[in-house]
């Protein structure tokens, strides 16, 4: 079986009170009594049809709504999940105005075992937070893109 493979983006901006970045709360049952290791970087998966950064592009709408800013990709490399999924991110300096987003949904059975299918959105609310206060909140695998990010920040001289 081909290993399952997901891209996003990480948008950061520079805010009053420093950088912030985009994440958002993961929707459907099972998250949402949940709020530490329970947000995302916007992403999904893909297939062997289509490259990272292109999926990362289109995962970034479908989950949000809205296009993915224009900016210049830095690349964050990949990570592996504690599920085997292999992530890769790039960060894009852009501010979003969240007033816009309107995520997508999925639809799965709930309650389990109950024949009834329910939707749910992907993102049920996403939110700019300094780095600090996100990586608590960010599922495991995906807290060193914080780490890579403030590397790369630090390396242009922007930390």
């Amino acid at each position: 079986m081909a290993e399952k493979r997901s891209a996003g983006l990480l948008l950061y901006r520079t805010a009053p009170t420093g950088v912030e970045v985009l994440i958002g709360h993961m929707g459907g049952p099972f998250w949402s009594r949940r709020d530490d290791a329970a947000w995302s970087i916007p992403k999904g998966e893909y297939g062997p049809e289509e490259t990272p950064r292109a999926a990362a592009l289109r995962e970034f709408e479908e989950e949000l709504g809205l296009p993915a800013p224009e900016g210049t990709p830095v690349p964050l490399g990949e990570s592996r999940q504690a599920n085997g999924k292999v992530v890769t991110v790039w960060a894009v300096e852009a501010d979003l105005d969240l007033s816009g987003v309107v995520p997508g949904t999925f639809t799965m059975e709930w309650p389990r075992g109950s024949g009834v299918q329910q939707e749910f959105p992907e993102l049920d609310r996403v939110a700019w937070l300094a780095p600090e206060d996100a990586a608590p909140k960010l599922v495991a695998g995906q807290r060193v893109f914080l780490d890579r990010l403030a590397a790369h920040l630090q390396e242009s001289g922007r930390s």
